[in-house]
């Protein structure tokens, strides 16, 4: 059932109201609305997607600028790429990857680079074991495991440095760790990557193209099923809207907004899809619970920046090389080939994360294009430093996210205060990816996590006062 949109003009009242438009909220929304809620959506950015959006290029070329890819297990994201018309294609993968060590390049075939044979027996058997270990780890309930308390007392790196034996496997699992959480070792607790690699299947999982995280892209684009979801919503979602308070009280909420046309909004029930850092910018009256608080505090973004290098064609291909490229050291530690499906033009993207992210930031964007450019030639060759066009996203300059691709948590957060990162306050209700119990920190995160909130609303608002509905 629909019901009549509302102009965003009107600010109330509505049964519901959800902070961000991106994947989590307009995932929420929508499913309110189907159940005949009305339902008002706020972003503060001007456009829908959060930290996915997809930007065309001056020369026309779209990139994915945010999370692009989908890969098996993902089936709330694959079921809306195909409910919203979109199609997908698998990466590139074909030829061999290239492994930066020591200054040296090595060519391989397969998960890890092969060229030294007891480093590549370590890096298999320590993500072997990080795999068993994280099937004993809920991903709904981590602090539930019997050894929860040790484990969140220590550190990724502390794990590494007591089970991987070669320096090679060493340097490998640390990028595997800078990629996927957009921090460094040192910085995560051993329960939250347990917990993390279980969401989405497996360490392995979440590291591989082929059979893994990052096996299809979207024609499209990976923005184009949420530009579909805001269109379905229509003006239901108003933009350029930042949330800066929120009153709550049993007898429902108002939200004010601020920017060029600052009003308030009047609900029963509040959705709040943001990362938890994120949501410390809003002032809540009453306060936050003091766990509540402290998770807001203790969850920082990881940092990343994305680049794509855009060139005449895929020329690495007519080197039998993939594109994939995975260093030891300097900025560019990961890099996939991310030219279109008609290879039209060549393009290669790479990720800067944790402490190398943090330590580019003073070069600027000419000094950081320099130097990127040049850590790309080192592995591609000559042709590499030379693209028709280069961008960046420097997702922790931007002000509504604070950072990517996920939110981290250090030694002793999960078991002291997870139990928050769900848990309703009074009328608030909280998304967003951080909070998904399968594929955490993923677009299907995003989406499974804003249908678990349009859940918990629904029965709320049918549930008889003093039952916890109100």
């Amino acid at each position: 059932m629909m019901t009549t949109q509302r102009s965003p003009i009107d600010p109330g009242p509505v049964d519901v109201i959800v902070v961000g438009a991106g994947y989590a909220g307009l995932t929420c929304a929508r499913a309110l609305v189907d159940a005949g809620r009305s339902v008002v959506v706020l972003e503060a950015r001007d456009r829908v997607g959060g930290r996915v959006f997809t930007e065309t290029l001056p020369s026309g070329v779209p990139v994915d600028q945010g999370g692009q890819w989908v890969g098996p297990g993902q089936e709330h994201f694959a079921s809306l790429i195909d409910e919203t018309g979109c199609t997908t294609f698998p990466t590139w993968v074909a030829g061999e990857a290239l492994e930066l060590r020591d200054g040296l390049l090595h060519r391989y075939e397969g998960l890890v680079p092969t060229s030294d044979k007891d480093g590549s027996a370590d890096t298999v058997a320590t993500l072997l074991e990080l795999d068993l270990l994280a099937q004993e780890v809920s991903p709904v309930e981590p602090w539930s495991h019997p050894d929860a308390d040790r484990l969140d007392r220590q550190t990724f790196a502390q794990w590494i440095d007591a089970t991987v034996e070669t320096p090679i496997a060493r340097a490998l699992v640390t990028t595997a760790c800078q990629a996927v959480f957009g921090a460094e070792p040192e910085e995560l607790s051993m329960l939250f990557v347990l917990s993390y690699a279980h969401s989405g299947g497996s360490m392995s999982s979440l590291i591989r193209t082929s059979g893994g995280a990052q096996e299809r892209r979207i024609h499209q684009g990976a923005q184009a099923p949420a530009l579909a979801l805001a269109g379905m919503l229509g003006r239901r979602v108003v933009l350029s809207s930042p949330v800066v308070d929120i009153d709550h009280g049993r007898s429902g909420a108002t939200v004010s907004v601020a920017g060029a046309h600052p009003r308030q909004f009047h609900a029963g029930r509040v959705v709040v899809a943001a990362p938890p850092s994120v949501t410390g910018r809003i002032g809540f009256s009453p306060a936050l619970p003091g766990d509540r608080m402290q998770l807001i505090q203790r969850t920082p973004m990881g940092s990343v920046t994305k680049i794509h290098a855009v060139y005449e064609r895929p020329f690495w291909r007519e080197m039998g090389l993939n594109g994939q490229l995975v260093a030891d050291r300097g900025a560019l530690r990961s890099v996939f080939d991310d030219s279109p499906d008609d290879a039209g033009v060549g393009i290669l993207v790479g990720f800067v994360a944790g402490s190398e992210d943090r330590r580019m930031e003073g070069l600027g964007v000419e000094g950081r294009r320099s130097h990127l450019l040049g850590e790309l030639a080192s592995a591609f060759g000559p042709d590499a430093a030379h693209p028709l066009e280069f961008v960046e996203q420097r997702w922790s300059s931007e002000a509504f996210s604070g950072g990517g691709p996920v939110a981290g948590m250090g030694p002793g957060v999960l078991t002291a205060v997870g139990p928050a990162l769900r848990r309703p306050v009074g009328v608030v209700h909280w998304a967003g990816t951080e909070t998904a119990e399968a594929w955490s920190g993923y677009i299907d995160g995003a989406i499974s996590s804003g249908i678990r909130a349009a859940d918990e609303v629904l029965a709320a608002l049918v549930a008889p006062a003093g039952t916890g509905g109100s």
